[in-house]
């Protein structure tokens, strides 16, 4: 029975991808005659030698086009907007765009939901256990994909703030050597790389590009979201408001984030012992116990014989 299964699905996939590739074949066919016949130089009656382009640019660039300008259509630009800022959060992982994540997630979920329902009848179970196998497979995809994303963002929230302080030492020297603000964070950029760097290398291609430099300062808080930094950029934002001198801003802030590290570092370890109970308790403890009293133990039954 799951033979059959997988033989008609295979045969339903290589049939649809045969179609599809048959039409695509016969638009880039007139296409290239129209194209032949419009660029041919005079006296060559259309008549000329074009290199074939592969099967990948004749037929897969332009279906895969086709369906991203499909889904681009149906997921709408607000669902696309959110998805983009958790991806940002995540690092932009494969380089996915939000419409490309959304077909790769819909592609995995439907996997997720064959192996269920594969699992299912190769288990022998009824229909209604076969389609919840199959359901907690697509469930377990989302799942495994939403808990992806939050994890790559707070990976890289944990860098971000690990690199701050070395970042700043460096911006407050190029601050001190009689740069401004930009053109220190450019040397910075140059200098350093991690993703603080990334970051703060958007953030000057946004103010290039017309944005100032609050609001491109504000989306290294959307696109990271640590406390430090979003105390870090308010800071420097109140003192180019204030016209603060930004050394002695940036100097504070060092200092501070120094002492929240030396704060979390201590608090890790006065955690450390409790932690350590549990597998003190289940592993190590029955162990001691076995060695030092088992040889009492057998002794004593001994005795009793």
């Amino acid at each position: 029975m799951l033979f059959i299964y997988i033989s008609f699905f295979i045969f339903s996939f290589l049939l649809t991808y045969a179609l599809a590739a048959l039409r695509a074949e016969k638009k880039w066919l007139v296409k290239r005659r129209i194209d032949d016949f419009i660029t041919a130089p005079a006296g060559m009656g259309g008549e000329i030698e074009v290199e074939d382009p592969s099967f990948y640019k004749r037929v897969v660039e332009p279906e895969w086009k086709k369906l991203k300008r499909h889904y681009q259509r149906r997921l709408g630009r607000e669902k696309a907007s959110k998805l983009e800022l958790k991806l940002l959060q995540a690092g932009q992982p494969f380089g996915f765009i939000p419409v490309e994540f959304k077909i790769f997630q819909l592609v995995l979920v439907s996997l997720f939901f064959l192996v269920g329902a594969g699992a299912g009848i190769m288990a022998g179970t009824s229909l209604v256990f076969i389609i919840l196998f199959a359901v907690l497979g697509a469930g377990f995809s989302s799942v495994v994909l939403n808990h992806f994303l939050k994890a790559r963002a707070l990976k890289r929230s944990k860098t971000a703030v690990k690199e701050l302080p070395d970042t700043l030492d460096l911006l407050t020297i190029s601050l001190e050597g009689g740069l401004g603000f930009d053109a220190a964070l450019s040397k910075v950029v140059a200098r350093k790389h991690g993703v603080l760097s990334d970051e703060f290398k958007v953030c000057l291609e946004e103010i290039r590009l017309g944005k100032t430099r609050k609001e491109a300062l504000s989306g290294i808080n959307e696109r990271l979201g640590a406390e430090e930094l979003k105390s870090l950029i308010y800071n420097i934002v109140q003192a180019e408001k204030l016209g603060i001198g930004m050394v002695s801003v940036l100097r504070v802030q060092t200092e501070d984030i120094r002492e929240q590290r030396k704060q979390r570092a201590e608090e890790a370890a006065m955690k450390a012992p409790i932690k350590m109970m549990f597998p003190l308790v289940l592993f190590i403890f029955p162990t001691l116990f076995i060695i030092l009293l088992g040889p009492a133990i057998l002794q004593f039954l001994d005795a009793f014989k």
